[in-house]
């Protein structure tokens, strides 16, 4: 069924829907409904407008294009599966949430507190700008992004990236089997208390990054006014340009064109530092 160039303001304007496209239609208006699409199924939603609080949870079948969610549209998809957002706006607090087997592509997100507890999450060539990006979501895979955040990539798991910009600082705390290619990150105390993460011509900008780490790589990566970096840490990381100090790595080996500062000062900090 297709539902085509309506205003719609009620609460539940379309609750429970199945098989329907909404196509140039707004939800919006002085009855300030709440939750217009909940408990329905195999939605598409072309170039539409909303303004109004939850309009889609527990929606299965889910498929946006062209279409943009106001900062008054907080808490747009929460407890959803399969979801498609294409060339589309997300700029509520709180988006998306609970969620499974998500795909973003070229798409604008402006939402504090975007994507936690997701399951099975695609994204590509879409720019970010969130605290507490994918906090305690699994099985993701990113590829050219730009994110603007704090706190970002907190507690995921099973985490692939690539030709992406990060701009946060504290990312990747307590994350667990982390890959990530060709991407330039810039904040302050990177991967705190991660365990099985890889990075890969990369480069890392900021203070105290990698900082009680477990099974940690390094390859072939730039460190940019990085200062007690590796602290407690169990490392292995061939670093291509200088580091400002390296404090207390506690195996592993590292290797570095040089530093200004090696501070060994516990017991059991057996790191390797091999100065080439």
């Amino acid at each position: 069924m297709l539902i085509e160039n309506k205003t719609m303001d009620e609460e539940r304007a379309l609750y429970g829907s199945s098989d329907i496209t909404v196509k140039n239609c707004r939800f919006d208006g002085p009855a300030d409904g709440e939750s217009a699409l909940k408990e329905s199924s195999n939605v598409t939603i072309l170039n539409s407008y909303f303004n109004l609080r939850y309009p889609l949870w527990h929606v299965r079948g889910l498929n946006i294009s062209s279409s943009e969610m106001t900062g008054n549209c907080r808490a747009a998809m929460w407890y959803s599966d399969l979801i498609n957002i294409r060339d589309s706006k997300l700029h509520g607090i709180k988006a998306l949430r609970e969620c499974k087997h998500v795909l973003i592509t070229t798409s604008s997100i402006i939402s504090p507190e975007f994507g936690w507890s997701i399951k099975y999450f695609g994204m590509s060539d879409t720019t970010v700008e969130s605290e507490y990006f994918l906090m305690r979501s699994s099985d993701i895979i990113i590829k050219n992004l730009t994110l603007k955040g704090k706190y970002s990539f907190q507690y995921v798991e099973n985490c692939e990236m690539s030709n992406s910009v990060l701009s946060t600082k504290d990312a990747f705390w307590h994350a667990k089997n982390v890959n990530i290619k060709n991407t330039v990150i810039n904040g302050e105390y990177m991967g705190w208390y991660s365990e099985n993460m890889t990075l890969t011509d990369c480069t890392i900008k900021g203070t105290q990054p990698f900082c009680y780490c477990k099974n940690l790589n390094l390859i072939n990566c730039r460190m940019e006014e990085c200062d007690l970096a590796f602290e407690r840490s169990h490392v292995n990381a061939e670093i291509t340009t200088p580091v400002l100090s390296i404090k207390n790595p506690l195996s592993g080996k590292i290797t570095v064109p040089s530093v200004g500062e090696i501070i060994k000062d516990i017991p059991g900090a057996n790191g390797e530092i091999v100065i080439l």
